[in-house]
């Protein structure tokens, strides 16, 4: 197994970027996590893809080892963050991966800046039209009627206290028991990893923000309750892979569908069986044969 660097760079505006490099092939690999994780995340991934790859895996701001100097105030910092990253360590044409909000930041990245990546794969991506947030009901479960509009009221409702709570008290055992529930469906990491992951859920310092940049994100050409679409899904003319665990309790359905309707025949979708919002858990060898597969087709999609 080739070993993995844990390097960090200083950016123009002011942030330092973390990311872990694995040396291989002359094809390369970004990986962007999702919410409540970092590269650390991507571990298995990180080990187990093909030799064949070079692979990248960022610590977005404010995530893992990553600095948080200015908060994030639109899903496009952090993926003009990318762009600064890409730039200082002289990588182009690679394969961009973004897994939920990573798959959110990915989207804004390709649309904004063509000729870096060369396809765009989604792992259980928020939609191209946002991640709503919806008010936390006295159930406890989202209240779909009442969709939050703001930063502060997003800060201060009870899901985001709740987890900023156990980020502060280092409760594992609550966070251990939220993604045991919402993300793991058939497997869960050994217990190593698990603490490992758990450990670094803890470093995010931009949870609230993070909502609130998903819940105003929108690059469609419609309006998603909330924001009008900017239309900038138009400049995404890569290749790109739609792809969703059919047991996800976090990105649901209509998510997806969002995503199949705006890309239309620009993109290829496929449903990954058996697997929650972690398919690289539930499903590590299913996922990377789906991963690689896509990677290899150099031509478009629609051809």
């Amino acid at each position: 197994m080739s070993e993995v660097f844990l390097k960090k760079v200083q950016l123009s505006n002011g942030e330092e970027l973390a990311y872990r490099e694995r040396e291989g092939g002359k094809e390369n690999v970004l990986l962007v996590h999702g919410n409540m994780t970092s590269s650390v995340h991507w571990d298995l991934v990180i080990e187990s893809l093909s030799a064949d790859y070079k692979v990248f895996a960022v610590d977005l701001r404010g995530f893992g080892e990553s600095s948080y100097n200015q908060p994030i105030e639109t899903i496009k910092d952090f993926s003009d963050d990318l762009k600064l990253l890409c730039d200082e360590i002289g990588v182009r044409d690679f394969a961009i991966v973004g897994w939920s909000l990573g798959g959110a930041v990915a989207q804004q990245f390709c649309a904004d800046y063509q000729g870096y990546a060369n396809r765009l794969f989604l792992l259980a991506s928020g939609s191209s039209r946002g991640y709503a947030y919806y008010a936390t009901g006295a159930d406890g479960m989202p209240d779909p009627a009442n969709r939050l509009e703001t930063f502060e009221a997003v800060k201060q409702d009870g899901k985001t206290q709740l987890v900023q709570g156990a980020y502060d008290a280092k409760n594992y055992d609550l966070l251990r028991q939220t993604w045991d529930m919402l993300i793991y469906r058939k497997d869960k990491p050994d217990s190593n990893r698990y603490e490992k992951y758990l450990e670094d859920m803890t470093t995010q310092r931009n949870l609230a923000e993070t909502y609130h940049v998903l819940n105003i994100f929108n690059i469609s050409h419609v309006h998603n309750g909330l924001t009008e679409g900017n239309g900038k899904i138009g400049k995404i003319e890569i290749p790109i892979m739609i792809t969703r665990g059919d047991e996800d309790l976090v990105v649901t359905k209509e998510m997806t569908d969002e995503l199949i309707e705006d890309y239309g025949d620009k993109a290829v979708y496929k449903e990954l069986t058996g697997c929650g919002h972690s398919p690289l858990v539930d499903d590590l060898e299913g996922l990377l044969e789906t991963m690689e597969s896509f990677f290899k087709e150099r031509t478009s999609v629609n051809e």
